[in-house]
């Protein structure tokens, strides 16, 4: 578990999940198919009862039991295996050298962990949290009916901390997504995961919130919920009470690590756009405003002269960004955007999160005691990397255990190189050759290599090793990788 803390609060932040360190991301993998269409089982209609408040007509009562059973198959347990390291112990700089005198080297040790997700395809996609599989070298997904499978990670945004795995098999059970958008402050949720690796396991509460940031997550508006929520919870689906799901469990805060009635889940309708990105390009893209912005306290409502203390005040705007291109100033207050009424300062990159690089953004500000109308064309984040990859032994193409890209033309430029693949991460064989994250990859077997696809064609081809033309510094070497 992966704790933050708050400067604002004795409280902790805890990612829920695989609690694992060490290991690394595989080759890039990029697949354009689309999930094979599920028999998607129909929303409940839940039962209603007759509301104690006079004239307040019925009360929705879900039906927990109809909801697991229906679709609780679709619900699986994620088991991973990272590489840790272990052996010498680096704290004590006589004893490391005592052990390296004896013979003893630090070594990688699997390390494992557990965490949650549910399948939206027939065919085997799956979605999950991108911190249950980060730097995973094996990703195995187990079915309720037991069967089990070595999943490949078709792709992950740690930014909105969304994964999609993919698993060979057909037929499969199916959740039914619903609208998160459509949630209300109050209703009754449910959440099926495995927490501490106990596997199925349904608990359920309610809406207690919509809308919040958390800290590093200004990009994702959190569901919250005081559903109980656990280490090995993290990817799991909630369920409103007609049995849709409504949003993936995420994280709480804890002052001991475990559960204290304040649970977190990202919305289903921005997870949904993430994975439709990934499944169909293999990588994310972020939308971008450019604006630093504040919240609006009853002080700097009367300061600007606004009637209530709404709306995002904008702090400091990018050189060169949409924002300013767009005309926002600093001491601007976005009250709308594309129509949506901005309360919190965290309304504001919610909506830029579901938005594409290219939207229109439309904004009501207030200026000087006057409304301005503004309109924004978004730009794509710097910051959307998505780490797409694949397990290392989930594949012919992923065999080597590396992370590559092209490099870019400022890299090229700064090289002299006219091609040649960035290593960004090492697992694996190549781990264990000695590839480094930031040599660049200039051949395989003595042809010249400028797309992952190229080595992953090599490898495929190959019995028991490659042999990969490093440039590291201003060296260049061969690097020989068994894969047999």
């Amino acid at each position: 578990m992966k704790n933050v803390h708050l400067k604002s609060a004795p409280l902790v932040l805890a990612l829920l999940g695989a609690g694992i360190v060490g290991g690394a991301a595989v080759e890039a993998v990029h697949h354009a198919a689309t999930p094979a269409t599920a028999a998607v089982l129909a929303p409940l209609a839940p039962p209603t009862v007759p509301s104690p408040t006079p004239g307040a007509g019925s009360v929705v009562m879900p039906d927990f039991p109809l909801i697991t059973k229906r679709y609780g198959p679709a619900v699986v347990n994620i088991s991973v295996t990272a590489r840790a390291h272990a052996g010498a112990d680096m704290s004590d700089p006589l004893e490391f050298f005592r052990q390296f005198q004896r013979g003893i080297r630090p070594r990688d040790v699997p390390v494992r962990g557990q965490g949650s997700g549910f399948i939206v395809g027939a065919d085997g996609i799956i979605l999950t949290n991108a911190h249950v599989v980060n730097e995973a070298t094996e990703v195995m997904v187990k079915l309720t009916d037991r069967r089990e499978f070595r999943a490949k990670v078709l792709g992950s945004d740690p930014k909105t901390d969304v994964a999609v795995l993919k698993i060979d098999a057909s037929n499969l059970p199916v959740v039914t997504v619903g609208k998160s958008e459509a949630l209300q402050p109050g209703e009754w949720v449910l959440a099926i995961g495995s927490p501490f690796g106990f596997e199925n396991t349904v608990t359920a509460g309610v809406v207690s919130a919509k809308g919040r940031s958390l800290p590093d997550d200004s990009a994702v508006p959190f569901i919250q919920t005081d559903v109980a929520v656990n280490p090995g919870n993290s990817g799991g689906p909630l369920f409103n009470a007609r049995g849709e799901v409504v949003g993936i469990n995420s994280q709480i805060y804890s002052q001991s690590g475990g559960y204290q009635g304040v649970s977190f889940a990202i919305p289903i309708d921005l997870a949904v756009k993430i994975k439709d990105q990934i499944v169909a390009h293999g990588k994310v893209e972020h939308a971008k405003l450019g604006v630093a912005v504040q919240e609006v306290n009853q002080s700097l409502a009367d300061s600007f002269g606004l009637d209530r203390p709404e709306g995002a005040l904008v702090a400091n705007v990018e050189k060169n960004s949409p924002a300013e291109r767009a005309g926002l100033k600093p001491g601007d207050v976005i009250r709308s955007a594309n129509g949506k009424r901005i309360v919190s300062s965290g309304d504001l990159p919610a909506i830029v999160g579901l938005s594409a690089p290219g939207d229109k953004l439309a904004m009501e500000v207030w200026r000087q005691g006057k409304q301005v109308q503004l309109t924004a064309e978004l730009a794509r984040s710097s910051s959307s990397k998505v780490a797409a990859a694949a397990s290392p032994d989930a594949g012919e193409g992923a065999r080597l255990g590396l992370a590559l890209r092209p490099l870019a033309p400022d890299e090229k430029a700064q090289t002299g190189l006219g091609a040649g693949l960035v290593v960004e991460d090492v697992a694996g064989p190549a781990a264990a050759a000695g590839v480094e994250p930031g040599d660049v990859v200039l051949a395989v077997n003595g042809t010249p290599v400028s797309t992952p696809e190229q080595v992953k064609d090599a490898a495929a081809k190959s019995s028991k090793s490659v042999a990969l033309l490093i440039q590291r510094g201003e060296d260049k070497i061969f690097v020989p990788i068994r894969i047999g």
